[in-house]
């Protein structure tokens, strides 16, 4: 079954056909700014390419993945095609000398705050622990290749060489300030992605370019790729002065570098490149110019894939609001990585996702129940019949479903049927070995694409540990107390479980529980 997929630059869903129908995929997404912890709408941008990575292995394609971790360059004002402000590596080295004379330094962070590679590899070991966690497959590749998650400071003689061919081509050039800047007006197609136009990209309209350096270009939407600055914090050597790269440069380099293919038809061309919607301009629109006049392709992404915003309870996410949540603040709470991952992707990636601890909660309960069959079809109980069993019969409409602009929504409800339609009543006689086995596979399949099974288990640490044991005593003393009808014992049990904040369920398979997420 073919995908059908929203490409952003065509404004409308496209059959997706690779540029290699024997290769791999080659599939590049815009990672992190280590800087800080990632939170909650950064990770479903990078769960929604995921989906989107497993979704094509499921339709039977291999996928080569590359997703950077920006480490220089990334500067605190992204609305501006220069890039203003100040770099966030910066930034983030003053709010850390401010912890550590607070004495509050991010636990685990014995680093120096003036020192941006160790704060930079501080927050990428967390990143990566994070995504380890939620299921992110580029991470687990790249325990084996690490340049599936390369960073630019690492790439900087490729960027140099890139800017020289643009400079060579006229696509480029050395401006008033000595920093050198793309010229968009030698390249027509620029704002096709994103809807702007040359014309209406003047100086100060809408924030979109740089007001103080308007002199030293030749047009207001021309956009840096390399600043000398021999005061700044990173900086490195090149034929226009020790500085550094423009951050759109970055993302050019490594996913040409990485990705795409060399010569032949399809040079300097990329399968598919994601983001969130905030990526799309100027950053993506500034990759698309700089990639294709470097290469001299048409082309520099086929396909173009951005996930949109999430917010929290209705509104926009802010620390001042108090409703900022990182990955770990989250699980800290108790949730396990599986409902927290099956809560960011289960809204459609094109609409905005409205996060909430309601939706955690049903997320929660949801897996426990696709658990719960998982276990009992692995130990061979199936309700017995002929032909394919529900979830076999599923996969049809769940793969249609995941083919259609990764209709999660839909897919889930194709699997919440068919594991309703699963139920085996107590003590009824269980079906064939062959049956549950097929049936079991079908579910893992599916959960290829959700990527959540494996990861219903609250992440803890020893001391959390100990209150699961006593969690489970507390449980068992309950149902010794059931058992011998003495009613008011296992009610105190359960008050004394709901103070510490547990909540439990009793099943046919025993007694479950949870954290209350509050």
């Amino acid at each position: 079954m073919p995908l059908r997929l929203h490409d952003t630059l065509e404004r409308r869903q496209v059959d997706f056909e690779p540029i290699d129908p024997n290769g791999p995929v080659t599939f590049y997404t815009c990672g992190p700014t280590v800087y800080d912890y990632a939170h909650i709408g950064n990770f479903r941008s990078f769960l929604n390419a995921d989906v989107l990575r497993r979704t094509l292995e499921f339709l039977g394609h291999q996928v080569r993945h590359v997703m950077n971790i920006t480490d220089v360059g990334h500067m605190t004002d992204d609305a501006v095609a220069d890039g203003g402000g100040e770099d966030k590596m910066a930034v983030a080295g003053k709010r850390l000398q401010e912890a550590k004379k607070s004495g509050k330094l991010p636990e685990g962070a014995e680093l120096d705050p003036d020192d941006p590679n160790a704060i930079a590899d501080f927050y990428a070991d967390a990143f990566i622990e994070d995504a380890r966690i939620l299921g992110l497959g580029v991470v687990e590749d790249a325990v084996e290749d690490p340049s599936l998650m390369p960073r630019p400071t690492r790439w900087i003689p490729q960027m140099v060489a890139m800017i020289e061919r643009l400079i060579e081509a006229d696509h480029a050039y050395v401006g008033g300030d000595g920093a050198v800047y793309f010229s968009v007006a030698s390249f027509p197609a620029y704002g096709r992605l994103s809807g702007n136009t040359v014309d209406a990209l003047r100086a100060g309209e809408g924030g979109r370019v740089s007001s103080t350096n308007q002199a030293a270009k030749r047009h207001p939407a021309d956009f840096l790729l390399w600043k000398p600055d021999p005061s700044h914090l990173m900086r490195w050597a090149s034929p226009w002065g020790e500085g550094y790269p423009g951050w759109h440069l970055e993302c050019s380099a490594m996913a040409q570098g990485l990705l795409a293919a060399s010569d032949g038809p399809h040079a300097g061309q990329i399968d598919l490149h994601s983001g969130g919607e905030d990526n799309i301009f100027p950053h993506h629109e500034c990759e698309i110019a700089q990639s294709c006049a470097a290469s001299g392709s048409e082309r520099f992404a086929r396909y173009w894939f951005h996930t949109r915003h999430l917010v929290v309870e209705g509104e926009k996410m802010s620390k001042s609001g108090g409703n900022f949540f990182t990955v770990r603040d989250i699980l800290a709470r108790g949730v396990t990585p599986a409902a927290l991952r099956l809560e960011l992707v289960r809204t459609h990636y094109r609409q905005n996702a409205n996060f909430t601890m309601q939706g955690l909660r049903d997320c929660g309960r949801m897996v426990d129940r696709w658990c719960r069959l998982r276990d009992r079809l692995a130990d061979g109980r199936v309700a017995p019949g002929d032909g394919p069993g529900p979830l076999e019969s599923a996969l049809s409409d769940f793969e249609q479903a995941v083919s259609d602009d990764l209709n999660l929504a839909r897919a889930i409800g194709v699997l919440n049927e068919a594991v309703n339609a699963s139920r085996l009543e107590d003590g009824a006689e269980s079906g064939s070995s062959e049956r549950a086995a097929a049936e079991l596979a079908a579910l893992v399949r599916m959960d290829g694409i959700l990527g959540v099974l494996d990861r219903n288990v609250v992440q803890s640490a020893p001391e959390a540990d100990d209150l699961a044991n006593r969690i489970e005593a507390k449980i068992a003393a309950r149902t010794d107390a059931k058992a011998g009808k003495d009613w008011a014992a296992a009610d105190a049990i359960r008050d004394e479980l709901t103070a510490m904040g547990i909540a439990i369920k009793d099943g046919p398979e025993g007694t479950t529980w949870t954290r209350i997420v509050e």
